[in-house]
């Protein structure tokens, strides 16, 4: 008899393809007669549960683990609500906008227990499960540690942009010392649509994104914007390999920081960029470095703006005290260190020092672009 499901989650997260186990059986009573499940990316998963026994069956849970960066092995349950039988068939669904997605290409397994009134109780055997985006036909190119799917663009574009991903690697390696340490995957869409089609919650101007607790990317790359894909990628990819590289239980980076080495493997700061750094020098309206420690603003300009200052950020700490220092500063965020208290450690000031100094070095360095459109093509990243 199919009930009612209410979910009881205490760690969320999943997704599958279809997967159907055989019989399983507990002594002459209780056995699983079904169990299956229905992954329809990006919305939601759907698990079926069919099983019988002499007495009453009174408890089912559903428990599941996603393979991401943890510091602890958790599992997930979800409590069934069904009216007690002798013959159950549960069905129940994650809505993927209540945990807000995953990305393509997550794994996971999941297992169910079940007991009835004799005190019989079975736990399946776990099920492994690759949460895909099964829309397109994906190909697949490895170089090292970087997996690229693509399904738009000949091998030639593919490899494209692996070098410039492991071109990335490189470049990041010199200024930063860092380098991956788990394998990644990089979803490469036809374009920034088919990405945003791909997530539960997207900007519109969202054009890549960095799962970086999946070691996945997703970037948006039409065929005619090799130039921009490029950069993206070394983007996306710097947030995995910082990620990876300041990876620890307590603390993260500042948001300023983060986004300020990724700006910083893509090249120079673009002229638009700049045109929001040159106007808010000049309108006195500069964002402090405590507000940019935190997630940045949803709206264009503000974001914009706090992409370019993160940038400039970046290059005054490495221009004006060395690249070392940069290396120390990640490797005391490593070990846990408050912002404050990482940058008081390696250069001596703290994030209110920082901004004093900052901005008395832009404003003075800082020369003015001329505003050859403000309309920046935000195609950009969404962390």
């Amino acid at each position: 008899m199919i009930r009612k499901v209410a979910p009881m989650v205490l760690a969320v997260l999943l997704l599958p393809a279809l997967f159907s186990p055989g019989t399983v059986r507990a002594g002459d009573g209780l056995r699983v007669l079904d169990n299956s499940v229905q992954a329809e990316f990006p919305y939601r998963i759907s698990f079926s549960l069919s099983a019988d026994s002499d007495a009453d069956i009174t408890d089912i849970r559903l428990c599941y683990r996603v393979d991401r960066t943890n510091f602890a092995r958790v599992s997930s349950e979800a409590y069934i609500d069904f009216v007690p039988a002798t013959s159950v068939s549960i069905d129940w669904a994650l809505e993927m906008i209540k945990i807000g997605g995953l990305p393509p290409g997550s794994n996971l397994e999941y297992w169910w227990t079940i007991e009835d009134a004799d005190g019989d109780r079975i736990t399946t055997a776990p099920a492994g499960i690759v949460f895909d985006d099964n829309r397109y036909p994906w190909q697949s190119l490895t170089q090292g540690q970087v997996t690229l799917y693509w399904y738009q663009g000949d091998k030639a574009f593919a490899q494209d942009l692996m070098l410039a991903a492991q071109q990335a690697l490189v470049h990041l390696n010199e200024y930063t010392a860092t380098e991956l340490e788990r394998p990644v995957k990089l979803y490469v869409y036809a374009d920034a649509r088919d990405l945003q089609g791909s997530m539960i919650h997207s900007q519109e101007w969202t054009g890549g994104v960095a799962f970086t607790r999946y070691g996945i990317m997703a970037i948006g790359i039409a065929p005619e914007k090799l130039d921009w894909g490029r950069k993206a990628i070394a983007h996306e990819l710097t947030h995995l390999v910082i990620h990876q590289a300041t990876l620890n239980p307590y603390n993260t980076i500042p948001t300023w920081l983060d986004e300020g080495l990724a700006m910083s493997s893509e090249g120079p700061l673009s002229a638009p960029f700049n045109s929001y750094l040159d106007r808010a020098i000049s309108e006195n309206s500069l964002i402090s470095v405590q507000s940019l420690a935190s997630p940045f603003s949803a709206y264009t300009d503000a974001a914009s703006l706090s992409y370019a200052q993160s940038y400039r950020l970046v290059e005054f700490l490495i221009d004006s005290y060395g690249q070392d220092k940069m290396f120390d500063l990640l490797k005391t965020f490593q070990a846990g260190s408050t912002y404050d208290g990482a940058l008081l450690k390696v250069y001596g000031f703290d994030m209110d020092g920082l901004d004093y100094l900052w901005q008395d070095w832009v404003t003075q360095s800082e020369q003015p672009i001329a505003e050859n459109g403000l309309n920046l093509e935000l195609e950009s990243v969404v962390d």
